[in-house]
C-alpha cells in the first residue's frame, strides 16, 4: 500500500507566515506541535519546509532527527521556499541550498525538495530560466549524491509539464526528480494528468492539492485556484497516485495546502484531518 503524509507548509499561518488576505492565527505551532499533529492522524511521513526550522545548529537537528526516528516517519527536507533559486538568478541562494544538503542528512532525509522559480517570473521567457537552472541543478547534483540524497525540484507555479520534463532531462541525473505538485500545474492551466503521464518516473516527492476556485479572488492571483480538502475539488488525485503506482513511486503521498478556499475557513486543522481520509480513501482504491 502507499504510504501517506503532510507537508508542514499546511501550517504556514501558525508558524509565521500569513499572506495579507488571511487572518491573524489563534496561537503559534512549533514543529514539535507539528510532528505530534501529523503522529495524532497516523500518517506515514512528513515534508519539513526548512523555512519553518527554528535552527540549523548540530544539536537541534540531532533533537529532531531522534523525534522523526521515534515516530517511524519517512521524510522530505524541503528548501527552497518561496522563490529557491529565483529563476537561476541568485547565487547566494544556490550556496544555501548547497549547504542544505547537509541539513537534509542531518535530519535523515534521503530526499530534498528544491525550488528552482516560482510564480513571480511566470511572465517572463521560461527558456533562459529552465537553461540557467539546469546549468545550476548540473553543479549541485553531484553533491547531493555524494552525500546519499536525492534532488526533487517542484513545479511551483512556474513551469508546464513539458518545461518540468526539459529541465529534468537537461540535468541528466537519476539523482534528479520532480516533487510533482498535483495542484500547482492546474494553476498554469496545465494538465496534472497529462504532466504526471510524462513524469511519473522521475517522481520523488509530492505534494497532493485540491483546488476549486475561489470567487473572491481575481483570475490572476495566484490563489485564483484555492486550496481545499483532498477529494472536495477539481484534481483527480486518484489518477495520478495510480500512475505514481503503476510507475513504482516509492515516496509518500504528502499533502499540502496553501491559501485554504474561503468555504473552509481558517480551520487548516480541519482542512488536513478531512485529507488525510481522502489520501487514505485513495490508497485504499488503487490498491
Amino acid at each position: 500500500m502507499m504510504k501517506i503524509g503532510i507537508d508542514s507548509y499546511c501550517f504556514h499561518r501558525f508558524f509565521g507566515e500569513v499572506y495579507p488576505q488571511q487572518e491573524q492565527p489563534p496561537f503559534q505551532m512549533t514543529m514539535d506541535d507539528f510532528l505530534d499533529y501529523a503522529k495524532e492522524l497516523g500518517v506515514d511521513g512528513v515534508s519539513l519546509e526548512s523555512c519553518f526550522f527554528p535552527s540549523f545548529d548540530r544539536e537541534y537537528l540531532a533533537d529532531l532527527k531522534a523525534k522523526l526516528d521515534q515516530y517511524d516517519f519517512d521524510r522530505v527536507f524541503a528548501w527552497g521556499h518561496p522563490d529557491g533559486l529565483e529563476r537561476g538568478q541568485r547565487p547566494d541562494m544556490y550556496d544555501d541550498m548547497v549547504r542544505s544538503i547537509d541539513h537534509a542528512v542531518a535530519i535523515g532525509a534521503d530526499v530534498m525538495r528544491v525550488v528552482g522559480s516560482s510564480f513571480t517570473w511566470r511572465k517572463e521567457l521560461h527558456a533562459p530560466q529552465v537553461k540557467a537552472l539546469i546549468e545550476q541543478f548540473r553543479r549541485a547534483v553531484p553533491l547531493a549524491e555524494q552525500a546519499g540524497v536525492k534532488m526533487a525540484v517542484e513545479n511551483h507555479i512556474d513551469f508546464t509539464g513539458d518545461e518540468m520534463i526539459e529541465l529534468i532531462e537537461g540535468v541528466g541525473s537519476p539523482n534528479f526528480g520532480i516533487n510533482f505538485d498535483t495542484g500547482n500545474f492546474l494553476r498554469l492551466l496545465d494538465d496534472p494528468v497529462k504532466g504526471m503521464a510524462k513524469l511519473a518516473k522521475y517522481t520523488y516527492a509530492t505534494h497532493i492539492k485540491d483546488l476549486k476556485i475561489n470567487p473572491d479572488a481575481s483570475p490572476d492571483d495566484w490563489y485564483f485556484f484555492s486550496s481545499v480538502p483532498v477529494g472536495d475539488g477539481l484534481i483527480d488525485n486518484v489518477a495520478l497516485a495510480r500512475m505514481l503506482k503503476d510507475a513504482n513511486y516509492q515516496g509518500f503521498l504528502a499533502v499540502e495546502t496553501d491559501f485554504l478556499h474561503p468555504d473552509y475557513g481558517n480551520d487548516e486543522h480541519a482542512a488536513i484531518r478531512k485529507s488525510v481520509a481522502g489520501l487514505r480513501r485513495i490508497v485504499e482504491e488503487i490498491g
